[in-house]
């Protein structure tokens, strides 16, 4: 498990010594915030929710936000209680505000995919794929700033599609089911 944790930390460092710009720096951060407490993903879910067409696949994408909140804030951080890179790995710097809750997983990166990978597997292609990317970005973002571990990231991505999975399972079209 050390390999794992010295991996981590020397990613975020070739990060912080290596990637981090005054171009991409202003850029990242935005991106970041997008993903605070899931905002993004919540407005799109209400949008989705105006027009009846849309109306079920909004009602997905805010059921696999709950599940991601329950299975990665609530339960998973909690349980795992993984301090903060910024406080672990020699020298990183975070580049926002020190959250207050653990580090593993990242909620950011749950919630975006638990959202994305509704949006994904439920609207035409062109909208899908950016939501993905958009997520991809938001996780990212987080190594980026330095608030996570890769692994985070990971479990986060891992997290979300499996809260959007479940989602979609739970509210699918009861005419197929």
């Amino acid at each position: 498990m050390e390999w794992i944790i010295n991996i981590d930390g020397n990613i975020l460092m070739f990060i912080q010594e290596n990637v981090r710009n005054p171009i991409l720096t202003p850029l990242l951060i935005a991106i970041t915030t997008l993903g605070n407490s899931g905002i993004i993903w919540i407005i799109f879910s209400l949008a989705l929710l105006v027009p009846k067409k849309t109306r079920r696949i909004g009602l997905m994408s805010i059921l696999a936000l709950l599940l991601s909140l329950l299975i990665n804030n609530i339960i998973l951080k909690n349980l795992v209680a993984r301090t903060r890179p910024y406080e672990m790995v020699e020298g990183l710097v975070p580049l926002i505000g020190r959250p207050r809750d653990y580090s593993f997983p990242s909620g950011h990166t749950g919630s975006s995919f638990a959202s994305a990978w509704v949006l994904f597997r439920k609207l035409p292609a062109g909208y899908g794929i950016s939501a993905l990317v958009l997520a991809g970005l938001i996780g990212i973002s987080r190594l980026y700033v330095g608030v996570h571990y890769p692994t985070d990231v990971l479990f986060g991505v891992l997290g979300g599609i499996v809260s959007g999975s479940i989602a979609m399972l739970m509210l699918r079209d009861r005419a197929r089911a």
